[in-house]
């Protein structure tokens, strides 16, 4: 039976590497924030953490604090007839919520952590990365991280998903290493 990996965990904590490797292993990857994204290009808005806020906002105040689960849900009805899924970035608890009632015992909840000060590093000395359609990367200085991590606990509910998960994987050491963790946790994972 296909299944659904939903991603959580705090920004430059690591879950689109962890999310890569899960395709390396045959999931579909699917990116819940390019539906940010994709709204800032369509207005012909800048892309920045000011302009990201406000699209989140907006959208979760016209589709509630579930919206990018709504958003996202015919991708994810049309891939999981065929394969296995890794959402990138699951980010509220009602977003969690409305794909454990859809997606019942299909939907499975991995939460990477990393504390705030590796985080931040992280984050400061990110590259910005785009590709044809996905704007995919882009640093933030540890006031813009700060900022964002108090506004994702707070107003977005980003807690409740990183305390209800199935799994909690640690990323506070080198690449490689939590790349070997990932890949030893779906050796483990298949052998279920």
């Amino acid at each position: 039976m296909n299944e659904i990996i939903a991603i959580t965990g705090m920004c430059g904590s690591g879950k689109t590497t962890a999310a890569n490797v899960f395709k390396q292993f045959g999931y579909e990857y699917l990116r819940f924030g390019q539906v940010v994204m994709d709204e800032l290009i369509k207005n012909h808005q800048e892309i920045n953490e000011n302009n990201e806020r406000k699209t989140r906002e907006k959208l979760r105040k016209d589709y509630g604090m579930g919206a990018f689960a709504v958003l996202n849900q015919p991708k994810i009805n049309s891939l999981i007839v065929t394969t296995s899924i890794v959402i990138d970035g699951l980010y509220s608890f009602a977003e969690y919520k409305l794909l454990k009632r859809k997606y019942g015992d299909r939907l499975f909840n991995l939460a990477i952590y990393s504390p705030p000060a590796v985080r931040y590093v992280r984050l400061k000395n990110r590259q910005a990365v785009s590709d044809d359609k996905n704007v995919l990367f882009r640093p933030l200085t540890q006031v813009e991280a700060e900022e964002r991590d108090y506004h994702e606990i707070e107003k977005a509910d980003k807690g409740g998903p990183i305390a209800i998960a199935d799994w909690t994987i640690l990323n506070n050491d080198l690449i490689d290493i939590f790349i070997k963790d990932i890949k030893e946790f779906l050796h483990e994972r298949r052998k279920i």
